[in-house]
């Protein structure tokens, strides 16, 4: 899924307006600011379209978790990764929502899709271990249709 994209569902999902995105991306340790904001949630055949980046949408997913959560004074910031994949956005949504594996199979059936509890493990195992596996952009759609219903 590109990151425009995430961004609108993420969005969406949350129900917040471009200012509070633009809190939310800042508590990540980013600096956008509100137009910036609407240029990326535009549709990219609309006029003042603008490529959201990976590094911004890791900033958002890093304030996502402390917005949800709160911040830990104990733990220091996390690092923003060079690339965001569908797996990742998924980590991160399980941790800002204090998701289980389980809770996480019933939104997915919900939205209509079946899946295992092995499967769903797999999405969220490190990238060199011999059970991971790639999440795809219907798997990260219906899990961000489950949040938001």
């Amino acid at each position: 899924m590109n990151p425009n994209d995430a961004l609108r569902s993420l969005r969406y999902m949350l129900g917040v307006n471009d200012a509070k995105l633009a809190a939310v991306i800042a508590l990540g340790g980013g600096s956008v600011n509100k137009a910036q904001v609407s240029a990326f949630l535009k549709q990219d055949d609309e006029e003042g379209y603008e490529g959201c980046k990976d590094e911004i949408l890791a900033q958002f997913l890093n304030g996502l978790v402390i917005y949800k959560r709160g911040a830990d004074p104990a733990r220091p910031s996390q690092p923003v990764p060079r690339s965001v994949t569908n797996n990742l956005i998924c980590k991160k949504l399980r941790t800002a929502f204090q998701l289980k594996d389980t809770e996480i199979m019933a939104l997915v059936e919900k939205s209509g899709l079946k899946i295992s509890k092995a499967e769903v493990g797999a999405i969220f195992r490190a990238e060199g271990h011999r059970n991971y596996r790639p999440c795809g952009d219907q798997f990260l759609r219906y899990l961000l249709k489950g949040l938001t219903a």
